[in-house]
């Protein structure tokens, strides 16, 4: 029985650390990562291709709020379903020096992508439409943002939120209304 009690403690203990590893430049990878250019036309087109959304979660090394969603929200299978199955998450360096392309076309580093968006924390998730415009940048069509780490729960319902195109009429139901829901129909308040 102590053996087994043992096992199952090393199992939970490790979960965090099977969550993803740390990258050279000190950012999570996760498996459901898309590796791209980041070119985000092309990324747009894949994701098209696939009938995925395009998501970008900038992140940025040392960022503790992006290891607790790593281990955390990312890790509840319902956000890896949504992330593997319905979001096509392409991550972004708050700090890299990797060149990129915008929606719009600008070449630019993941740095100055950053700043042209007006990304200040770390993460920050940008969910953009499943039709872009070539001609505006990720973060000016973009139909939600999220920065910060959020529980499974609220993370899910924005993601579900998004993929159900709620976003299109929010005048009887916009995200908190519909987050409030949600919270109330999973546990009574519970807001895993």
């Amino acid at each position: 029985m102590i053996r087994l009690l043992t096992a199952f403690a090393a199992l939970v203990f490790a979960l965090p650390v099977l969550a993803s590893e740390l990258g050279d430049d000190g950012l999570h990878k996760a498996a459901w990562f898309q590796d791209t250019f980041k070119d985000l036309q092309e990324d747009q087109a894949e994701a098209q291709a696939e009938g995925k959304q395009l998501l970008l979660i900038v992140e940025q090394r040392g960022c503790l709020y992006c290891k607790d969603m790593h281990e955390g929200a990312f890790m509840d299978a319902r956000v890896l379903e949504l992330l593997s199955d319905v979001y096509y998450p392409v991550q972004i360096n708050l700090h890299g020096d990797t060149e990129m392309v915008d929606t719009d076309g600008e070449a630019l580093s993941e740095k100055n992508a950053a700043r042209k968006w007006g990304v200040l924390f770390t993460p920050t998730m940008v969910f953009l439409p499943p039709e872009v415009d070539f001609t505006k940048p990720a973060t000016h069509q973009a139909v939600a943002v999220m920065p910060g780490a959020f529980s499974a729960g609220t993370t899910l319902d924005l993601m579900t939120w998004v993929a159900q195109k709620r976003y299109l009429d929010q005048s009887e139901e916009d995200f908190q209304r519909y987050h409030a829901r949600m919270i109330r129909e999973r546990n009574d308040g519970d807001t895993r």
